[in-house]
């Protein structure tokens, strides 16, 4: 028989938020984790599979504002809770929960859909693609100095309970937000504020409770950090670790005292930050990369369910007229040519056209150069983009920059 997909009531909530946690391994969340999650669920774009009274399978989505270049702040969707039961794969569950998530996410209009993917292999053939990546570091402070500019000087640094900071850590958060493709707009009320102050025993990974140190310059909160401490050690002496959750500054010395600080904090001996900007400043202030074990890995993936809106949307880095000629098999109303005009500082026009192509690609190397992340030349040298008139390419891979890497904050 084949399962009922259909949207979530609220009521079976715990069943399908159970069924989610085994096909990720069958661990309860903490209740903290689990209230937070039920809270922010949106049941009216929560989808359900019923096998019976069996659910066997579960997607969601969160209403975003992602920033793309340029600044704007665009409506998508933040796909989410997606599984499907170890006794129900390859029956083609999953592809009619992205069919059936994908036709409303165009039907309200729209143009991105977003996630972040337990397997990144999965979501490749419904047309999502890696549009940031996330830097990982693992600083030796025995070993690595930070070097701070002058106007850190100015900088107080002081403790502050993170549940009572969190409304000045928040005024900083939305100051900075725009500076960044890939950032999420986080809406007054919306629930979203609670996710970096939780505090759950998973949350900490052995640490001490969650601590939040603020930046001030003349009296103003300028920046924060919000960290574990995880104390241990050997027959040498202590070997302490700091679990770094969130940092952000409104300039570059606030932003270097805070690292400064991280780094120098009494009985440990590293700081662990899992997912920073791969151009994050940080790389520039320390004494030696080397000692940082610095790796990099997906972020933030991407899909354009309406093209021409989602490339009018955005900035452009350099003057462009190009007509892309774009397939996509899963959205088939994406599909076709489509002109691409910009102007430094002026409007840019999307729509369609019969004019002959400049380029040739599918709409996944569309989201992989959406945000800025990856050149449209370096996925023409993996054979993915086809120049179809000269100079075109090395035209719109420049102007598909963004001057920042794009970074996706947190996961969802």
């Amino acid at each position: 028989m084949t399962p009922e997909v259909r949207v979530l009531d609220a009521s079976e909530w715990d069943v399908w938020y159970a069924t989610l946690e085994r096909a990720f391994g069958g661990v309860e969340e903490s209740p903290e984790d689990r209230a937070l999650w039920n809270d922010l669920t949106e049941y009216e774009r929560s989808l359900g599979a019923w096998d019976g009274s069996e659910c066997v399978g579960t997607a969601g989505a969160f209403s975003f504002r992602v920033v793309v270049p340029g600044g704007a702040v665009l409506p998508a969707a933040g796909v989410t809770m997606v599984s499907v039961a170890a006794t129900h794969r390859r029956r083609g569950l999953l592809t009619t929960l992205m069919r059936r998530q994908l036709d409303d996410v165009h039907a309200r209009g729209e143009a991105l859909a977003v996630l972040t993917a337990s397997e990144p292999a999965i979501y490749g053939r419904f047309g999502y693609a890696v549009g940031t990546l996330a830097l990982s570091l693992e600083i030796d402070t025995q070993r690595v100095r930070v070097t701070v500019p002058e106007s850190a000087g100015d900088v107080r640094l002081r403790f502050a309970a993170p549940v009572a900071a969190g409304a000045v850590c928040e005024a900083v958060y939305e100051r900075v937000v725009t500076r960044r493709p890939g950032m999420l707009r986080r809406e007054p009320g919306s629930g979203w504020q609670r996710l970096p102050l939780l505090d759950s025993p998973t949350e900490r990974q052995g640490g001490s409770p969650l601590q939040c140190v603020l930046a001030e310059r003349a009296g103003e909160v300028v920046g924060y950090a919000r960290f574990h401490n995880k104390p241990s050690w050997d027959r040498s002496g202590p070997t302490g670790t700091i679990l770094l959750r969130d940092l952000e500054a409104l300039d570059p010395g606030a932003y270097a005292a805070l690292w400064r600080f991280l780094c120098e904090i009494d009985l440990t001996t590293s700081v662990v930050a899992r997912s920073r900007p791969v151009d994050d400043p940080v790389q520039h202030l320390v004494s030696d990369i080397r000692r940082c074990r610095a790796q990099v890995r997906d972020g933030l993936h991407v899909r354009l369910v309406d093209v021409g809106a989602a490339l009018q949307a955005r900035a452009y880095q350099a003057p462009l007229d190009v007509v892309l000629e774009v397939a996509d098999d899963f959205c088939p109303w994406n599909a076709g040519r489509w002109r691409l005009t910009a102007e430094t500082g002026k409007d840019v026009c999307c729509e369609r056209t019969s004019d002959a192509a400049d380029l040739a690609l599918s709409v996944t190397e569309l989201g992989a150069a959406y945000l800025g992340g990856s050149t449209l030349m370096s996925l023409a040298g993996a054979g993915r983009v086809r120049e179809l008139r000269g100079g075109a390419l090395a035209e719109a891979s420049t102007a598909f920059g963004a001057g920042v890497a794009p970074w996706l904050p947190y996961g969802f």
